[in-house]
């Protein structure tokens, strides 16, 4: 428990003493800088751990270093020194470790098998390369076999093994016949892994006697071919005839027919097997089954999902490939046969071990004397791999002591070193499977300040931008940076600076006033330094008329204006786009100092023109359009196409040349500009023109460059203001001679589809450009910086070719020449590819998230090293999830957010965060083939938000002076809820506001009565909820509290009694009464002389009624001849006289049956007219009389 507790406490207090160090200095990589400063050595390139040469060329092993001073080089081979001033076939390169074994010239590479090691020394220490096993490749022939031929039955299955010889590195196996052509594959016949050709089950198409199988060795590029192997299956028809053929009449013979077979496992045999496969690498799972019909294979992995992005099959899926495998992927796998008859199974039991790699590989440490620092080396593995320290080269526990050295498992630790502490120490992480060696130097430096920045460095910006003034330096121990302004100018502080680490001063938002000389001192316990910058802030330009839209007719002119304004100090150039393109390239378009003028528009000019201003610091732009418009018309000429040309001719044949002249066709009242020349190909493309060339239209004829191989036509086209005409007659053909290629195919590219290939590709000349017969290309590549001869194939007219068996992303020179039955094109220039990209291997490490508030954060990592990468780098993918809501607790559905960054960055925002949650992110690597594996899990939170509104609010319970309130909490609380915040005010009738009340409510209420409100009366409400970052937006609802009870019961009680109801019937009953009672007595009255009334009382109103009616005449009483009182007649305006009123009709009326006269006269008939005029539209709109009221019924 003691030892324990003493463990526990070493490591606290290992921990704090980190914790405590000194950063290392950083030295800038300024060469003038690193020429200068003493280095111990570092091993800048080394040949590959198990490096294979070829045979029969000289061996390289590369070993280059770099330090100061330059490092001194010897070797060990099989862990002893190598003298090779002994050897004379060994040689070392001049300021080189690099040793080349002469082969070439008698020596035997199987000489110099063995295990080497290179060693880098100077008077700082020693650096040491790899473990270089270098072995030379085999490619051993065929063992002589006797070849029995296969005969099978129809329906059965067959296995035809290869068994090829053992190569280093191993061969690549492919099946051919006697013609070279692959044999055929499919679900029913495939080729295994192991080379082997299988067959679910034969048939007889499958006859023959030429199965090759075939052994590529690519490191020495030879190939070696197996004897043929005989085929033949026996049908069931041709067996029974050659049964019935051999049996006499009464024998029972024949076979059996083809029978179906359930499924069975061809391999692996048994049901189960195990695999095991590195971390890293691509695991490989094969099942192969016999059956009739053919079985489907299918892969699962019990208990879990095969991987997403990272599973393929092959081989029609009897292959599962899974790539970079790591140790989640152990586990059980099965495959699955399956025909209609039945299935069969096999388990493969897959470990996932791991060679080392690294987690942290220690880095180069310069200290000053007196500092502290660290050395850390952490690998891991599958086992866990061992850490050994070396120093100098030497095991640490034997190398030479030093007191301000401490060894702690995967970290040395330095405190107090002084400059004889400088040394180069190797970290060897090991297990099993492999090993990881890495150096890493100290160097103790005591320097005094240098300022890298050239003296009196001239500095422009922009006002109002930000000014950078550099001040890099270096000095151990690092030296402190102070910035003045002017000669005498104090110490610079304050926010409107910036001072970087890297001594760089900022101004964020320069100024005229910030012009000036800036003095920037830097000073260590060595000595101080000091150096001067000028800084000098123009003013901006500002274009200030800008060009405006624009209406033009065609034919006409127009001018845009681009005025600028601009630093007096400062040479602008101006620059005239149209459409994002440049200007039109004739004298129609004229540019001005400070305009752009068009002359004679066409349709063509219409468009965006763009004036852009640029300076040595600035630039500005400003875009106007012009819309072209037709001119108006001129009857009086007619303009159209010209005609064709015609009476096309050849003349002056010659090999790459003929002459061609024409006659022009009828311009139609409109000059023609030009004509222009097209060709075809009669040979290559018949019936398709192409474009040869344009001459003036003043010119009739034109010498033509001809190409080789090419059966010409031609024809011309003439153009002027109004189009093209349409095209003359064909000339005669004209038929080139061949010759060799003038040129090659172009766009030529090597990009890897796989790991292990370079699929180059180009641009293949067209018929016309093959100048003749048989046309192919020359394709050579090799690999760049090796120092190999080129490799090359001729291949037919294709635009592709594949080279297999390449290392992973690695470049290659590349070049194609084209050729044809008369000789080749000139040498073509090369240009760089690379073999197939593979996932990259390492995931970014020291990722960091800064959270700037609650829904944005910002995530750091470092960039992985190139080599990793395996491809191009693409960019980082920042994966990114929500965990849970730190104010509910409560886990939901996960989904992922996914940012791309491109290009080799090490920072990226992650925009639309929720406050107050818990998130994690990884961070990925991508390259053209897809992601590399994710950084671990970073867990981050994001601060409290306000809140989202309430989820709602309702407003029920009305009465005279009280509401009641409820509400939802928030969808989206952002934190932890302090209150809810309630105003209201009265609304009166004509919408007016009232005064505002607020109530701050307790966050763990959700409803409220409201009283003491007025009765009768509107209330607004807005409603919202606070957390202790401040308050969200706000809900809002309105109501209305009821009117005085008394009041309403009241109106309710008359508006719904039956009486009431009664009442108001009775008078409308009454009132129908009274007008029917006065209409009556309106219409009686006795007899009178009409005749007599019509003359004392001239009308005008009625006397149009008697000319459409007629003359009444005269009338008489036969009893007492009683006459019509004047003024018995209503007056037009429908009013009865005061004066008028004592003798009227209704005095003499006798009811409705006595309206006739005796000689026929209707008496109505005045009354009937009266009633007519409101229908005419000269009705007064006052209220009406009696009397209209008892016409309305007539």
């Amino acid at each position: 428990m003691m030892k324990k507790k003493i463990m526990s406490a070493s490591k606290a207090s290992l921990v704090l003493l980190l914790c405590q160090m000194v950063s290392a200095l950083d030295v800038p990589l300024d060469s003038k800088l690193l020429e200068e400063l003493s280095q111990p050595p570092t091993i800048t390139q080394q040949s590959p751990k198990d490096y294979i040469v070829d045979p029969r060329e000289n061996i390289v092993i590369q070993c280059e270093a770099k330090g100061k001073p330059p490092p001194s080089f010897s070797w060990t081979r099989n862990g002893t020194h190598f003298d090779i001033d002994k050897d004379a076939q060994v040689t070392m390169k001049p300021n080189s470790g690099t040793l080349v074994i002469n082969i070439m010239n008698g020596g035997k590479a199987e000489a110099y098998e063995g295990v080497y090691q290179c060693t880098a020394r100077n008077e700082r220490g020693a650096a040491i390369s790899n473990n270089i096993v270098i072995r030379p490749s085999r490619s051993p022939l065929w063992t002589k076999e006797k070849l029995e031929p296969n005969q099978v039955r129809e329906g059965d299955s067959l296995v035809l093994h290869c068994r090829p010889p053992v190569g280093l590195p191993p061969p690549i196996i492919f099946w051919m016949d006697n013609a070279f052509q692959r044999l055929p594959q499919s679900e029913r016949v495939s080729q295994g892994l192991n080379g082997d050709l299988y067959f679910s089950n034969v048939q007889p198409e499958d006859t023959r006697e030429d199965y090759i199988c075939y052994a590529r060795f690519n490191h020495t590029q030879t190939i070696q071919q197996k004897q043929p192997i005989s085929v033949k299956v026996f049908s069931m028809d041709s067996l029974n005839d050659t049964i019935a053929a051999n049996l006499s009449d009464t024998d029972i013979y024949g076979a059996k027919p083809v029978t179906e077979r359930q499924p069975v496992l061809l391999t692996p045999t048994g049901s189960t097997s195990t695999k095991v496969e590195l971390r890293g690498n691509v695991l490989l799972l094969e099942c192969i089954a016999a059956g009739l019909p053919t079985p489907v294979i299918r892969w699962i992995k019990e208990g879990g999902e095969l991987p997403a992005n990272r599973t393929f099959f092959e081989n029609f899926k009897k292959t599962l490939k899974i790539v970079d495998v790591s140790e989640a992927d152990s586990g059980n796998y099965k495959c699955i046969a399956r025909n209609t008859l039945g299935s069969a199974h096999h388990v493969i039991s897959v470990t996932v071990k791991a060679a080392p790699y690294w987690i942290t590989a220690p880095r180069n440490l310069v200290l000053s004397p007196g500092e502290d620092g660290t050395l850390i080396c952490r690998a891991n593995g599958n086992p866990k791999p061992d850490i050994s320290w070396l120093a100098n080269g030497v095991p640490i526990a034997i190398a030479p002591e030093d007191p301000s050295r401490k060894v702690d498992g995967d970290t040395i630790i330095f405190s107090q070193v002084q400059e004889r502490s400088s040394a180069v120490y190797q970290c060897n992480a090991s297990n099993e499977y492999g090993y990881l060696l890495a150096n890493a130097f100290v160097n103790v430096l005591a320097e005094p300040p240098r300022i890298l920045t050239a003296a009196n460095k001239l500095y422009q910006v922009i006002a109002d931008s930000p000014a950078l003034l550099d001040c890099a330096y270096f000095g151990s121990p690092k030296p402190e940076i102070e910035w003045f302004k002017g000669v005498k100018g104090s110490i610079l502080r304050g926010n409107e600076y910036v001072f970087h680490d890297n001594g760089t001063l900022e101004i964020p938002v320069a100024q005229k006033d910030s012009s000036g000389t800036y003095t920037c001192v830097a000073r260590n316990e060595l000595g101080k330094i000091q150096n001067e910058v000028q800084l000098e802030v123009k003013d901006p330009t500002m274009i200030i008329k800008q060009p405006e839209y624009k209406v033009i007719q065609r034919y006409g002119q127009v001018s845009f204006e681009c005025i600028i304004k601009h630093d007096s100090t400062l040479l602008p150039t101006v620059i005239w786009l149209k459409d994002n393109g440049e200007l039109p390239g004739d004298e129609r378009f004229l540019v001005g100092k400070d305009n752009l003028t068009i002359m004679n528009v066409t349709d063509k000019d219409d468009g965006t023109y763009t004036c852009i201003v640029n300076t040595t610091l600035d630039s500005v732009s400003a875009s106007a359009v012009l819309t072209v418009v037709a001119a108006p018309p001129t009857p009086a000429i007619i303009y159209a196409r010209p005609n064709p040309p015609f009476d096309l001719e050849l003349t002056g044949q010659l090999e790459r040349s003929v002459e061609l002249s024409w006659v022009p066709g009828d311009e139609n009242n409109s000059p023609i500009t030009n004509f222009v020349i097209e060709y075809e190909d009669g040979l290559h493309e018949p019936g398709v023109w192409h474009h040869q060339t344009e001459v003036p239209g003043t010119q009739t004829t034109v010498q033509l460059k001809l190409s080789p191989y090419v059966n010409y036509s031609f024809r011309v086209i003439a153009v002027n203001e109004i189009g093209r005409s349409q095209p003359s007659e064909p000339s005669e053909q004209y038929l080139t001679k061949s010759a060799n290629p003038d040129e090659n195919p172009s766009n030529v590219q090597g990009i890897g589809s796989e790991p292990d290939n370079l699929v180059i590709t180009w641009e293949s000349l067209t018929g016309f450009q093959s100048n003749g017969p048989g046309l192919q290309y020359k394709v050579s590549w090799r690999q760049k910086d090796v120092d190999d001869e080129w490799t090359s194939v001729i291949v037919a007219n294709v635009s592709k070719y594949i080279v297999s068996g390449t290392p992973t992303f690695v470049p290659y020179e590349i070049k194609v020449q084209a050729l044809n039955d008369l000789g080749y094109a000139p040498e073509p220039s090369e240009v760089i590819g690379h073999s197939g990209e593979d996932l990259p291997m390492v995931a970014p490490g020291n990722v960091q998230v800064h959270v700037i508030n609650s829904t944005l954060a910002k995530v750091h990592w470092d960039t992985v090293p190139l080599k990793t990468v395996r491809g191009h780098l693409q960019g980082y993918k920042v994966y990114y999830w929500k965990v849970q809501s730190l104010s509910r607790r409560s886990k939901r559905h996960v989904e992922k957010k996914i940012l791309t960054f491109r290009g080799n960055k090490t920072f990226g925002m992650l925009p639309g965060l929720e406050p107050y949650s818990s998130y994690k992110l990884n961070v990925r690597v991508v390259n053209g083939k897809g992601e590399g594996p994710a950084s671990p899990d970073k867990v981050f939170k994001t601060p409290e938000g306000v809140p989202s509104s309430p989820s709602f609010l309702k407003i029920t319970n009305p009465t005279l002076d009280s509401l009641t309130l409820e509400w939802g909490s928030p969808t989206h609380p952002n934190g932890v809820l302090t209150s809810y915040i309630l105003k209201f005010q009265p609304i009166n009738n004509t919408h007016e506001l009232g005064p505002l009340v607020e109530i701050r409510i307790p966050a763990n209420e959700s409803s409220l009565i409201l009283k003491n409100l007025n009765y009768s009366t509107r209330y607004k409400f807005y409603f919202n909820a606070q957390t202790s970052v401040g308050s969200g937006s706000q809900i809002t609802e309105e109501a209305v509290t009821i009117m005085d009870e008394a009041m309403a019961s009241r109106q309710v009680d008359i508006a719904t009694q039956g009486w009431f109801i009664g009442l108001m019937c009775a008078v409308a009953l009454l009132i129908l009464i009274l007008l029917i009672v006065c209409f009556i007595r309106r219409n009686k009255g006795g007899k009178y002389p009409v005749k007599e009334k019509e003359d004392a009382h001239a009308d005008p109103e009625i006397q149009p009624m008697k000319e459409d009616d007629g003359t009444f005449g005269e009338y008489s009483d036969a009893e007492d001849h009683k006459p019509l009182k004047k003024g018995s007649r209503t007056p037009s305006d429908r009013t009865v006289k005061k004066e008028d009123s004592d003798d009227s009709l209704v005095d003499y009326g006798e009811g409705v049956n006595g309206q006739f006269n005796e000689d026929g006269s209707f008496i109505g008939q005045y009354s009937g007219k009266k009633e007519k005029e409101p229908a005419e539209g000269n009705e007064s709109s006052e209220a009406p009389s009696p009397v209209n009221a008892m016409n309305s019924f007539v």
